[in-house]
């Protein structure tokens, strides 16, 4: 077999592929087994039909053409391997020469992974900003803490902002109730928000037994966009109680005696938060500051399948959140414009990564082991809400375990780059990031300390 490359640019090659007849006779012979076991002629048994009465009785050509189907793809194969190149999508393949007795000759257009210079990724240099708890956001905790304590009573005058009321409500459309917009006896936040646009300010300075219509726009369901008219009745309006900030309160919302312990552990919650938050911060300012070492070219077709994903799975989400499109981005004070440029940067940004992960994780030989393998699709099982032997399954049966192999691969390599990197924060301090994990969760060091305490203890017992 011949077979010769076309670079039609950095990310897309043509290959050009001949195969000698001699080579197709194997594929020949299976095709003649093939079509004898799905025939029947007089005289012959099932499986046993000779060939040349196959060609007399469905053609010479169905068996070229069974024999092709066959010989093609492992071809295509081997003329990649010869040619080292790594397809990422499926082929366009065109059969440019056949003839009986004298080959077959095929080209076949494919993306492939472009080819780059890897720069040097030790020791890179990034900051993040400051992990900064303040009192204020002590005090919002402890402050949603005291609500969940609080107690609800009814006052005689008409709903404030921060009131609770209870309502009846029901949405009609030219006279006609909008399916599932009627509810009763739904106890409601005034101010909260999020609900229907107009309803806080309709119960604002509404009491008991009062009634209200105003219209609105729906965000969900078929009538989208179209303006309802929203019956609103107050029942029920009451004022929220809440527990003084004392040692008091501490014992009975918490394990704590004082109201200053219970401010300490708020902020040392808060401050392991900010943690993780910093530590994802560094690990993505590591990989931007080495994707600003190298251009990498993109293929066009893989850029816009993950931007046609990422915009399918952000208007399900919204959908979800009863929420269209053009309200997330007037909440988020972005244009149409905006939002689909900064979508596209993060998308190629995200390609790119792939692609210089993947050459780090190769040049470093990193593999993946059975271990390691079980517990990322255990891990990935939990996320997506699935029973992880069910999605296992999933995953063997429809081929999907490299990809997970992969993504591991791809997280070793992001492990190394960051825990070979320097980061600092706004304020100027190095940034301890040794306990990042593999799949960018950090590590308890507590576990670490212990493990080195038993290393230690075991050559003193010796």
């Amino acid at each position: 077999m011949k077979s010769a490359v076309e670079t039609l640019s950095p990310t897309r090659a043509k290959l050009t592929v001949e195969v000698p007849f001699e080579e197709l006779k194997p594929s020949l012979d299976a095709a003649y087994q093939k079509i004898a076991k799905q025939i029947n002629v007089p005289g012959f048994r099932r499986g046993k039909v000779p060939p040349q009465v196959i060609d007399r009785q469905v053609g010479r050509g169905v068996v070229l053409d069974e024999a092709v189907n066959d010989v093609l793809p492992k071809a295509y194969v081997e003329a990649l391997q010869e040619n080292n190149l790594t397809p990422l999508a499926q082929p366009d393949i065109e059969v440019t020469k056949f003839e009986d007795n004298d080959g077959l000759e095929f080209t076949a257009e494919v993306d492939v992974k472009p080819e780059f210079e890897l720069p040097a990724y030790d020791g890179i240099e990034a900051s993040v900003e400051d992990l900064e708890v303040s009192d204020e956001d002590v005090a919002e905790q402890v402050e949603a803490l005291r609500e969940r304590f609080g107690t609800l009573i009814d006052v005689e005058r008409a709903a404030q902002d921060g009131d609770f009321v209870v309502i009846d409500l029901v949405a009609t459309n030219d006279g006609e109730v909008v399916e599932g917009a009627e509810i009763s006896g739904f106890s409601y936040k005034v101010g909260n928000g999020g609900m229907i646009d107009g309803l806080d300010e309709a119960l604002t300075g509404m009491g008991v037994d009062e009634e209200k219509t105003f219209t609105t726009q729906l965000v969900s369901g078929d009538l989208v966009g179209q303006d309802v008219e929203v019956a609103v009745k107050v029942t029920q309006v009451q004022e929220q109680e809440l527990p003084e900030l004392d040692d008091e309160f501490a014992q009975e919302a918490s394990e704590f005696d004082t109201l200053d312990e219970l401010r300490a552990d708020v902020r040392e919650r808060l401050t392991r938060g900010k943690r993780l938050e910093q530590a994802a911060a560094a690990r993505d300012a590591v990989l931007e500051a080495l994707l600003e070492k190298v251009e990498i070219p993109l293929p066009d077709s893989m850029v816009t399948e993950e931007l046609n994903a990422r915009r399918g799975n952000l208007e399900q989400q919204l959908a979800m959140a009863g929420m269209t499109l053009e309200k997330y981005l007037e909440d988020e004070k972005q244009t149409q414009e905006e939002f689909e440029a900064d979508l596209e940067r993060r998308v190629r940004d995200a390609v790119a990564a792939q692609f210089l992960l993947d050459d780090i994780a190769d040049k470093e030989e990193m593999g993946v082991d059975q271990g390691e393998l079980t517990q990322h699709m255990i891990r990935r099982a939990q996320q997506s809400g699935q029973d992880p032997q069910e999605f296992v399954n999933h995953m063997f049966e429809h081929n999907h375990v490299p990809e997970l192999v992969q993504e591991i691969r791809r997280g070793k390599a992001l492990q190394l780059l960051v825990e070979g990197a320097t980061v600092k924060d706004a304020a100027g301090n190095v940034v301890e990031l040794k306990d990042l994990q593999a799949d960018s969760t950090i590590g308890e060091p507590a576990e670490e300390t212990a493990e080195a305490a038993e290393e230690t203890e075991a050559p003193a017992e010796a």
